[in-house]
Protein backbone atom coordinates (compact mmCIF):
# COMPACT_ATOMS: atom_id res chain seq x y z
CA UNK A 1 0.00 0.00 0.00
CA UNK A 2 1.26 3.26 -0.71
CA UNK A 3 -0.36 6.49 0.66
CA UNK A 4 -0.62 9.75 -0.77
CA UNK A 5 2.46 11.63 -1.99
CA UNK A 6 4.00 8.45 -2.38
CA UNK A 7 4.87 7.28 1.40
CA UNK A 8 4.81 3.41 2.19
CA UNK A 9 3.60 1.83 5.06
CA UNK A 10 3.43 -1.89 3.73
CA UNK A 11 5.61 -3.94 5.60
CA UNK A 12 5.71 -2.38 8.24
CA UNK A 13 4.29 -3.55 12.04
CA UNK A 14 1.46 -1.80 12.32
CA UNK A 15 -1.04 -1.91 15.77
CA UNK A 16 -4.29 0.01 15.16
CA UNK A 17 -5.20 1.19 18.97
CA UNK A 18 -8.58 1.98 17.82
CA UNK A 19 -11.27 -0.44 16.26
CA UNK A 20 -14.90 -1.25 16.90
CA UNK A 21 -17.04 -4.66 16.58
CA UNK A 22 -20.64 -5.44 16.79
CA UNK A 23 -23.02 -8.15 15.18
CA UNK A 24 -26.38 -7.53 13.97
CA UNK A 25 -28.40 -7.89 17.17
CA UNK A 26 -26.11 -5.45 19.21
CA UNK A 27 -28.27 -3.71 22.36
CA UNK A 28 -28.34 -0.03 21.82
CA UNK A 29 -28.48 2.48 24.64
CA UNK A 30 -31.56 4.82 24.72
CA UNK A 31 -28.76 7.51 23.83
CA UNK A 32 -27.20 6.43 21.42
CA UNK A 33 -26.40 9.14 18.65
CA UNK A 34 -26.43 6.56 15.48
CA UNK A 35 -27.79 3.14 15.30
CA UNK A 36 -25.75 1.24 12.76
CA UNK A 37 -28.30 -0.76 10.08
CA UNK A 38 -25.02 -3.46 9.52
CA UNK A 39 -22.83 -6.04 11.22
CA UNK A 40 -19.29 -4.94 11.74
CA UNK A 41 -17.94 -8.84 13.25
CA UNK A 42 -14.50 -9.61 14.07
CA UNK A 43 -14.15 -11.56 11.27
CA UNK A 44 -14.87 -8.83 9.49
CA UNK A 45 -12.09 -6.61 11.44
CA UNK A 46 -9.54 -9.58 11.20
CA UNK A 47 -9.82 -9.92 7.42
CA UNK A 48 -9.31 -6.05 7.12
CA UNK A 49 -6.17 -6.14 9.56
CA UNK A 50 -5.34 -8.88 7.08
CA UNK A 51 -5.69 -7.32 3.94
CA UNK A 52 -3.66 -4.14 4.89
CA UNK A 53 -0.96 -5.96 7.01
CA UNK A 54 -1.92 -4.95 10.21
CA UNK A 55 -1.22 -7.22 13.15
CA UNK A 56 -2.72 -6.44 16.28
CA UNK A 57 -5.63 -4.16 17.28
CA UNK A 58 -7.27 -2.55 20.23
CA UNK A 59 -11.35 -2.75 20.93
CA UNK A 60 -12.88 -0.03 22.03
CA UNK A 61 -15.74 -0.57 23.93
CA UNK A 62 -18.79 0.87 21.81
CA UNK A 63 -20.71 4.19 23.30
CA UNK A 64 -23.90 3.17 21.48
CA UNK A 65 -23.99 -0.34 23.53
CA UNK A 66 -23.57 1.22 27.04
CA UNK A 67 -22.37 -1.79 29.04
CA UNK A 68 -22.93 -4.12 26.83
CA UNK A 69 -19.34 -5.58 25.95
CA UNK A 70 -20.35 -9.25 25.81
CA UNK A 71 -19.56 -9.44 21.86
CA UNK A 72 -16.30 -8.00 21.95
CA UNK A 73 -15.62 -9.83 25.09
CA UNK A 74 -15.85 -12.85 23.55
CA UNK A 75 -13.50 -12.26 20.36
CA UNK A 76 -11.22 -11.38 22.94
CA UNK A 77 -11.27 -14.73 24.36
CA UNK A 78 -10.64 -16.19 20.40
CA UNK A 79 -7.90 -13.83 19.28
CA UNK A 80 -4.91 -12.95 21.58
CA UNK A 81 -4.05 -10.75 19.01
CA UNK A 82 -6.56 -8.65 20.18
CA UNK A 83 -6.97 -6.40 23.50
CA UNK A 84 -10.04 -3.87 24.75
CA UNK A 85 -11.36 -1.67 26.50
CA UNK A 86 -14.40 -1.97 28.54
CA UNK A 87 -17.56 0.66 29.16
CA UNK A 88 -18.14 -0.61 32.79
CA UNK A 89 -20.74 0.86 35.73
CA UNK A 90 -18.27 2.41 38.17
CA UNK A 91 -19.69 0.12 40.99
CA UNK A 92 -18.54 -3.21 38.94
CA UNK A 93 -17.21 -5.06 41.70
CA UNK A 94 -13.46 -6.41 41.44
CA UNK A 95 -14.12 -10.35 40.71
CA UNK A 96 -15.72 -9.09 37.52
CA UNK A 97 -12.94 -6.59 36.35
CA UNK A 98 -10.43 -9.50 37.07
CA UNK A 99 -12.51 -11.78 35.16
CA UNK A 100 -12.43 -8.96 32.28
CA UNK A 101 -8.98 -8.42 32.63
CA UNK A 102 -8.25 -12.51 31.93
CA UNK A 103 -10.15 -11.88 29.07
CA UNK A 104 -8.11 -9.09 27.40
CA UNK A 105 -9.65 -6.29 28.58
CA UNK A 106 -6.79 -3.52 29.44
CA UNK A 107 -8.56 -0.55 30.53
CA UNK A 108 -12.13 1.82 31.15
CA UNK A 109 -13.53 3.48 28.13
CA UNK A 110 -15.09 6.74 29.40
CA UNK A 111 -16.95 8.04 25.94
CA UNK A 112 -18.17 11.67 27.62
CA UNK A 113 -17.89 13.42 23.95
CA UNK A 114 -21.20 14.24 23.38
CA UNK A 115 -22.44 14.50 27.20
CA UNK A 116 -24.71 16.91 28.52
CA UNK A 117 -23.19 16.25 31.97
CA UNK A 118 -19.61 14.92 33.37
CA UNK A 119 -19.46 11.97 36.02
CA UNK A 120 -18.69 13.60 39.53
CA UNK A 121 -14.92 12.23 39.74
CA UNK A 122 -15.19 12.69 43.47
CA UNK A 123 -18.13 10.18 44.52
CA UNK A 124 -17.64 7.53 45.95
CA UNK A 125 -18.66 5.36 43.28
CA UNK A 126 -16.09 7.20 40.80
CA UNK A 127 -13.30 7.03 43.41
CA UNK A 128 -13.86 3.06 43.77
CA UNK A 129 -13.79 2.31 40.01
CA UNK A 130 -10.18 5.10 39.48
CA UNK A 131 -8.72 2.54 42.59
CA UNK A 132 -9.95 -0.66 41.11
CA UNK A 133 -8.36 0.73 37.86
CA UNK A 134 -5.43 1.63 39.54
CA UNK A 135 -4.79 -1.60 41.40
CA UNK A 136 -5.35 -3.78 38.21
CA UNK A 137 -2.40 -1.17 36.38
CA UNK A 138 -5.02 -0.53 33.34
CA UNK A 139 -5.57 2.95 31.79
CA UNK A 140 -8.58 5.03 31.34
CA UNK A 141 -9.57 5.75 27.85
CA UNK A 142 -11.15 9.20 27.32
CA UNK A 143 -13.11 10.80 24.63
CA UNK A 144 -14.13 13.95 25.73
CA UNK A 145 -14.38 17.55 23.71
CA UNK A 146 -11.08 19.42 24.23
CA UNK A 147 -12.74 22.32 26.72
CA UNK A 148 -13.62 19.70 28.77
CA UNK A 149 -10.18 17.70 28.88
CA UNK A 150 -8.99 18.98 32.22
CA UNK A 151 -11.96 18.22 34.16
CA UNK A 152 -12.07 14.48 33.25
CA UNK A 153 -8.21 13.61 32.84
CA UNK A 154 -7.17 14.95 35.98
CA UNK A 155 -8.45 13.66 38.83
CA UNK A 156 -7.41 10.31 36.85
CA UNK A 157 -3.58 11.12 36.51
CA UNK A 158 -3.89 12.86 40.33
CA UNK A 159 -4.36 9.43 41.37
CA UNK A 160 -1.87 7.57 39.26
CA UNK A 161 -4.12 6.20 36.98
CA UNK A 162 -2.85 6.16 33.12
CA UNK A 163 -4.82 7.83 30.55
CA UNK A 164 -4.80 7.31 26.83
CA UNK A 165 -6.54 9.80 25.36
CA UNK A 166 -8.51 9.20 22.37
CA UNK A 167 -8.61 11.43 19.08
CA UNK A 168 -5.82 13.74 19.14
CA UNK A 169 -7.86 14.98 21.98
CA UNK A 170 -10.77 16.70 20.30
CA UNK A 171 -8.99 19.84 19.84
CA UNK A 172 -10.94 22.99 18.38
CA UNK A 173 -11.27 22.70 15.07
CA UNK A 174 -10.75 26.90 14.37
CA UNK A 175 -7.45 26.73 16.68
CA UNK A 176 -6.32 23.13 17.32
CA UNK A 177 -2.99 23.91 18.27
CA UNK A 178 -3.94 27.69 20.72
CA UNK A 179 -7.21 25.70 22.25
CA UNK A 180 -7.08 24.67 26.40
CA UNK A 181 -7.93 20.81 25.46
CA UNK A 182 -4.25 20.83 23.41
CA UNK A 183 -2.44 22.35 26.19
CA UNK A 184 -3.94 19.97 28.80
CA UNK A 185 -2.86 16.87 26.79
CA UNK A 186 0.85 18.39 26.41
CA UNK A 187 1.11 18.70 30.21
CA UNK A 188 -0.79 15.08 30.97
CA UNK A 189 2.09 13.83 29.29
CA UNK A 190 4.31 15.54 31.48
CA UNK A 191 3.14 13.62 34.16
CA UNK A 192 4.51 10.01 32.63
CA UNK A 193 1.20 8.65 32.70
CA UNK A 194 -0.90 9.86 29.75
CA UNK A 195 -0.54 8.85 26.02
CA UNK A 196 -2.36 10.34 23.04
CA UNK A 197 -4.18 8.51 20.29
CA UNK A 198 -4.16 9.56 16.48
CA UNK A 199 -7.01 8.36 15.45
CA UNK A 200 -10.26 9.32 13.64
CA UNK A 201 -8.71 12.62 12.26
CA UNK A 202 -11.92 12.30 10.33
CA UNK A 203 -14.02 13.36 12.73
CA UNK A 204 -12.45 16.40 14.07
CA UNK A 205 -13.84 19.00 12.07
CA UNK A 206 -17.17 17.69 12.82
CA UNK A 207 -19.95 16.57 10.21
CA UNK A 208 -20.91 20.01 9.01
CA UNK A 209 -17.68 20.04 7.09
CA UNK A 210 -18.51 17.00 5.15
CA UNK A 211 -21.83 18.40 4.16
CA UNK A 212 -20.60 22.18 3.15
CA UNK A 213 -17.48 20.79 1.60
CA UNK A 214 -17.38 17.60 0.73
CA UNK A 215 -14.41 17.63 -1.64
CA UNK A 216 -12.25 19.89 0.84
CA UNK A 217 -9.16 18.59 3.27
CA UNK A 218 -11.08 17.63 6.06
CA UNK A 219 -7.92 15.92 8.02
CA UNK A 220 -5.93 19.52 8.14
CA UNK A 221 -7.01 19.74 11.58
CA UNK A 222 -5.57 16.41 12.39
CA UNK A 223 -2.54 16.72 10.22
CA UNK A 224 -1.62 19.90 11.96
CA UNK A 225 -2.19 18.43 15.16
CA UNK A 226 -0.19 15.32 14.31
CA UNK A 227 2.61 17.43 13.34
CA UNK A 228 2.70 19.21 16.66
CA UNK A 229 2.49 16.14 18.62
CA UNK A 230 5.44 14.24 16.90
CA UNK A 231 7.87 17.60 17.86
CA UNK A 232 6.74 18.05 21.09
CA UNK A 233 5.38 14.70 22.49
CA UNK A 234 7.66 12.15 20.42
CA UNK A 235 6.89 8.79 19.46
CA UNK A 236 7.02 6.97 23.08
CA UNK A 237 3.53 8.93 23.92
CA UNK A 238 1.89 8.72 20.70
CA UNK A 239 -0.69 5.43 19.34
CA UNK A 240 -2.52 5.05 16.21
CA UNK A 241 -5.95 4.28 15.64
CA UNK A 242 -8.63 3.90 12.26
CA UNK A 243 -11.86 4.04 14.31
CA UNK A 244 -13.16 1.03 12.11
CA UNK A 245 -15.66 0.62 10.74
CA UNK A 246 -16.27 4.79 10.94
CA UNK A 247 -19.09 4.54 12.23
CA UNK A 248 -21.58 7.72 11.08
CA UNK A 249 -18.83 8.04 8.03
CA UNK A 250 -18.89 4.60 6.31
CA UNK A 251 -19.61 6.04 2.73
CA UNK A 252 -17.07 8.21 2.92
CA UNK A 253 -13.61 6.58 4.36
CA UNK A 254 -12.20 2.85 4.16
CA UNK A 255 -9.40 1.52 6.26
CA UNK A 256 -6.89 2.48 2.99
CA UNK A 257 -7.29 5.96 3.26
CA UNK A 258 -7.02 6.05 7.35
CA UNK A 259 -3.74 4.08 6.54
CA UNK A 260 -2.58 6.78 4.28
CA UNK A 261 -3.67 9.50 6.09
CA UNK A 262 -0.98 7.97 8.63
CA UNK A 263 1.64 7.56 6.52
CA UNK A 264 1.38 11.43 5.63
CA UNK A 265 1.09 12.46 9.09
CA UNK A 266 4.14 10.88 10.32
CA UNK A 267 5.98 9.83 6.98
CA UNK A 268 9.08 8.49 7.97
CA UNK A 269 9.31 4.64 8.56
CA UNK A 270 10.79 4.50 11.72
CA UNK A 271 8.61 6.92 13.28
CA UNK A 272 5.30 4.63 12.70
CA UNK A 273 7.72 1.54 13.86
CA UNK A 274 8.52 3.78 17.24
CA UNK A 275 4.78 4.30 17.49
CA UNK A 276 4.01 0.89 17.03
CA UNK A 277 6.26 -0.52 19.72
CA UNK A 278 5.10 1.89 22.02
CA UNK A 279 1.41 0.45 21.77
CA UNK A 280 2.78 -2.81 22.33
CA UNK A 281 4.46 -2.15 25.20
CA UNK A 282 1.54 -0.34 26.64
CA UNK A 283 -1.53 -2.78 25.14
CA UNK A 284 0.34 -6.34 24.65
CA UNK A 285 3.16 -5.76 27.44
Amino acid sequence: MTAAGGNSIAGSLIIDCHAHVFDAYMPTSPDAWTVPDYAFTVEDLLGTLNAHGVHFAVLSGLSISGGYNDYMIRALRQHKRLKGTAIVDPRTDLYTLERMQADGIVGVRLQLARQQTLPDFKSADCQLLIRRMRDLDWHAQVAVEGHNLRQVIDPLLDAGVKVVIDHFGHPAPEDPLGCDGFDAMLAAVDTGLCWIKMSAGFRLPGTAAWRDDPDGDLESVAATVAAELLRRVGTDRLLWGSDAPFVGYESRVTYEQVLASYARWLPDPEKRAEICRTGLQLYFN
